[in-house]
């Protein structure tokens, strides 16, 4: 299966994506910036606007960025008073030193940065920060480490729990030129689910996405079955248990 294939995959189920998948914890956001409110930030690989919004309410000023159509669609239907372009990671339609910050929710690990690296440099002002954010299950919650294993990786993959994540984007930034060292930092987070409402998030995955729609339900229901057999998500409301994640860098 291509990095392409799944890389396009949101576009056919925008609208899910946008009903489904979490915000971001806001202290994570402050933490990524490390800006001070009303300062230029970038919205890189945008989806549905998901962290638009939590740079809002944070207080910045956001121009999100989007290659796939009906994601951005999406992002401008729910969110009319977001500058929101066209454009990719490795060709930002966006003047030299244009933002303060550059920031990608769920998408750093789609771009390719031995293009896309020099382009954010571009379009940074000296000094600028870049970080990617993901949200992530934790997995040290048996019923999460269970749900993992039940699911597989086309449900939740090599970045959406925890001790993956910590991982995965450990060195994610190391070839990127033009950027200092990076770290990492995790902030408490949570989305509020139903069995039904979890199973539909999973759903959203590109994993999930892409796969024969026979399997794809087979995956869905033995994924639905368990969570109703769990007491801790049969009946009603859960909180799922979360982080969001943050790898940031600054441009040197």
């Amino acid at each position: 299966m291509t990095e392409q294939l799944l890389r396009s995959s949101f576009g056919a189920a925008a609208a899910a994506y946008a009903e489904h998948r979490p915000d971001y914890a806001q202290a994570a956001v402050r933490w990524a910036l490390d800006v001070a409110p009303g300062q230029r930030v970038l919205d890189l690989g945008a989806g549905t606007g998901k962290l638009s919004a939590t740079l809002l309410a944070v207080g910045v000023d956001v121009v999100a960025v989007e290659p796939d159509p009906a994601m951005l669609a999406e992002l401008r239907r729910a969110m009319p008073a977001v500058r929101a372009l066209p454009g990719s990671a490795e060709v930002i339609p966006l003047p030299d030193a244009s933002v303060d910050a550059v920031l990608a929710g769920n998408a750093l690990h789609w771009f390719d940065m031995a293009v896309a690296g020099p382009e954010i440099a571009r379009v940074l002002a000296p000094g600028g920060v870049l970080a990617g954010l993901w949200n992530v299950m934790d997995d040290r919650i048996d019923w999460v480490a269970d749900l993992e294993r039940v699911s597989g990786s086309a449900a939740i993959g090599p970045r959406d729990t925890l001790s993956a994540w910590r991982t995965a984007t450990a060195d994610m930034l190391g070839p990127a030129v033009r950027f200092g060292s990076s770290e990492q930092a995790e902030f408490p987070h949570g989305q509020r689910r139903t069995a039904e409402s979890l199973v539909a998030t999973l759903a959203t995955r590109a994993g999930m996405l892409v796969m024969p729609e026979a399997d794809r339900e087979a995956l869905l229901g033995r994924i639905r079955s368990f969570l109703e057999s769990r007491p801790d998500t049969a009946e009603g409301e859960f909180t799922l248990p979360m982080l969001t994640g943050v790898l940031r860098a600054r441009r040197q």
